[in-house]
């Protein structure tokens, strides 16, 4: 099942269903009217809606229309809680030897995770409104995971039954405000401003046997600018979300809603690409002894993808520009 959000004029959207090929969509208010409300009430709700995208996907459901990602908002547009996590060590392992960097003790059997905001997500082809070029605008290719209430100290092999959806994110970041921020221990804010959702999230019985141990075991698919830029693959997580979530819910519960991101994206083969500049930037400093790659610049678009194993696009794509923000 994939479901999205449509642009309503309301916060949170217009929740429908959409067809496996994401080119029909079927108003889904009759069962839910939000994505946050179902997933509150998931184990009532989750048999209607089911029944409603066998329908869309038999061309049986007549008030189904066409598509248009151009209004699709984030799946969730706001969530009570967004934590990220940093899951793919070899993401780490090269910032930490291009910056020589102190190693972060334990990295290797307990994530690194940081709590975002999550009021404000953005649209899979909505503008990313900033307010300068010399911030380091940067784009990072995720997945992402919504849970129903998960109990504290849920372990890592009942987490992954808290999972109802996946969806894929680019998580804009601004690097020139990331270091000064990590050295307070305070964690990101003025360094994250507002993540961009693909359209659909998707039951994880849609990735088939590519949804295996807590990771989607598909490339992720980069462009910046209409150029390749990388295809790292999902399965090379060294933490699955399972352990993630179990991270998140050691000391407390998490409500139905909450988001828990993987972090970039990054295999270490180089061959594969990477999914966020910083990491090609760390791999020019490591290989060429300087960074050669600029960061984004207004008018930049970044366009993310992940396709099964039909050729078939899973989520939807993330197509969009990074624009000066106006006052």
């Amino acid at each position: 099942m994939k479901l999205a959000t449509l642009k309503n004029a309301r916060r949170d959207g217009q929740l429908v269903i959409l067809s496996r090929d994401l080119k029909w969509a079927l108003d889904a208010s009759s069962v839910a009217l939000t994505l946050q409300e179902a997933v509150e009430n998931w184990c009532r709700v989750e048999p209607e809606l089911q029944a409603l995208s066998k329908s869309l996907n038999a061309g049986e459901a007549n008030d189904a229309f066409v598509f248009d990602p151009a209004q699709a908002m984030a799946p969730l547009p706001r969530a009570y809680q967004w934590c990220d996590g940093s899951a793919f060590l070899s993401h780490g392992a090269l910032m930490q030897k291009a910056f020589n960097l102190d190693p972060i003790e334990g990295v290797d059997h307990t994530p690194l995770m940081y709590q975002g905001a999550g009021d404000d997500f953005l649209g899979a082809h909505d503008d990313i409104p900033l307010p300068s070029e010399h911030q380091g605008i940067d784009f990072e290719g995720e997945f992402v995971v919504l849970v129903d209430d998960v109990p504290m100290g849920c372990s890592a092999d009942q987490a992954l039954q808290h999972i109802k959806l996946i969806l894929q994110i680019n998580d804009v970041s601004l690097r020139a405000l990331a270091p000064r921020e990590m050295k307070t221990g305070f964690g990101f804010l003025q360094a994250k401003p507002s993540s961009s959702f693909a359209p659909a999230a998707i039951t994880p019985d849609e990735l088939g046997d590519a949804w295996l141990d807590g990771r989607v075991h598909l490339p992720l698919q980069v462009h910046w600018n209409g150029q390749w830029f990388g295809h790292p693959h999902g399965s090379q997580m060294s933490f699955g979300f399972g352990q993630l979530i179990a991270h998140a819910a050691l000391t407390r519960r998490l409500r139905a809603g909450t988001l828990i991101g993987s972090g970039t994206v990054s295999n270490a083969e180089r061959s594969a690409g990477s999914a966020c500049i910083a990491e090609r930037r760390a791999i020019e400093m490591i290989e060429q002894g300087a960074a050669k790659t600029d960061y984004m610049r207004f008018g930049d678009q970044v366009h993310m993808d992940v396709f099964g194993h039909d050729g078939q696009s899973l989520f939807g794509a993330i197509d969009q520009r990074v624009v000066q923000a106006q006052g």
